[in-house]
C-alpha cells in the first residue's frame, strides 16, 4: 500500500468514456513508460463499466484504478448500487467518496460519505473524501467553516491511520474553468492541515490534501507548488492521456 505522504494524481473521469477511452490509458501507460517514473501516484477512477479493463491495463505501467463512489453496506437488495468489494474484486485500489456532485445530484450527507468512506477501509481501498464550498457560502464567508465542518462529519475516526485521502474541490470552481487565487488554495490547505493536526495529532501532518478545481496543464504546476497540496484530483483533464501526462510532469 503506498504511503500517505505520496503525492498523488487522481483522474475522475466522472460520466465519460466507452470502450474506446481505455485507448487513453494505454496511451497513458505508454507515456509513463517511456519517460522517467513519475514523481507521483497515479490513479484513474473510470466509469465502473470500465473498471476492471482499466485495471489490468493500468497495471503494465503501475497505474491505480478506483471507484467514483460505492454503497455503503457490504452487500444486499440495493439495486444499480455497487460495494466496495465489488470495486476492490475489479481491480480497484481508491474509491472517491462525497464528491460535490454526489453531495449536490442525490443529496449525501456526510455522515453516509463517512459510512462509504468506512465501507471502503474495510474493503481495503483507501478513499478519497472530498469537501468542498459553493460559491454562495464562499461569498457569506462561509468557507472555512463550512469545509472543516464537512470535514469533521465526513472523515472517520480512525482515518489518519488508515491513510485516508482528503481532497478539496470548491464547488464553483469544478467544469467552469474558474480557479481560486493561489493565496485562496493555501488558505484553504493550511486550514485542513491544521484541522487533521487538532484532531488526529502528528499523524494528520502525513495525510494527503489533493486540490479539485478545475486542474489543468496550464495551471497545474504552479497549483502544485502551493503549500499543503499534495497533489491533484483531476476532472476534464483527466480524459486525454496527453494532457494528464503534462500535469503529472509538473509534479
Amino acid at each position: 500500500m503506498p504511503k500517505s505522504t505520496d503525492r498523488l494524481i487522481v483522474g475522475n473521469w466522472k460520466m465519460h468514456g466507452f470502450s474506446a477511452a481505455l485507448a487513453e490509458i494505454s496511451a497513458l501507460a505508454t507515456a509513463l513508460a517511456a519517460g522517467e517514473p513519475p514523481r507521483c501516484i497515479v490513479v484513474i477512477c473510470p466509469p465502473a463499466t470500465l473498471l476492471a479493463e482499466a485495471s489490468r491495463l493500468g497495471s503494465m505501467a503501475g497505474i491505480l484504478t478506483g471507484g467514483q463512489d460505492c454503497h455503503p453496506a457490504l452487500s444486499g437488495a440495493h439495486t444499480g448500487d455497487l460495494s466496495a468489494a465489488m470495486l476492490k474484486d475489479a481491480g480497484a485500489s481508491y474509491v472517491i467518496v462525497g464528491h460535490s456532485e454526489r453531495r449536490a445530484d442525490h443529496g449525501e450527507t456526510s455522515e453516509l460519505v463517512r459510512a462509504k468512506a468506512e465501507a471502503g477501509l474495510t474493503a481495503k481501498l483507501i478513499p478519497i473524501v472530498c469537501v468542498g464550498e459553493t460559491l454562495a457560502e464562499r461569498d457569506a464567508g462561509r468557507a472555512e467553516t463550512i469545509v472543516l465542518d464537512q470535514l469533521d462529519r465526513s472523515l472517520p475516526d480512525d482515518a489518519a491511520g488508515r491513510k485516508v485521502v482528503v481532497a478539496y474541490e470548491p464547488v464553483w470552481a469544478i467544469g467552469t474553468g474558474r480557479t481560486p487565487t493561489d493565496a485562496d488554495i493555501a488558505a484553504m490547505h493550511l486550514a485542513i492541515r491544521q484541522y487533521l493536526v487538532t484532531r488526529f495529532g502528528a499523524a494528520g501532518q502525513d495525510l494527503s490534501i489533493l486540490y479539485g478545481g478545475s486542474v489543468k496543464p496550464a495551471n497545474a504546476r504552479t497549483i502544485l507548488a502551493i503549500a499543503n497540496v499534495d497533489g491533484a484530483l483531476v476532472g476534464g483533464a483527466s480524459l486525454l492521456a496527453s494532457d494528464l501526462t503534462r500535469i503529472i510532469s509538473a509534479v
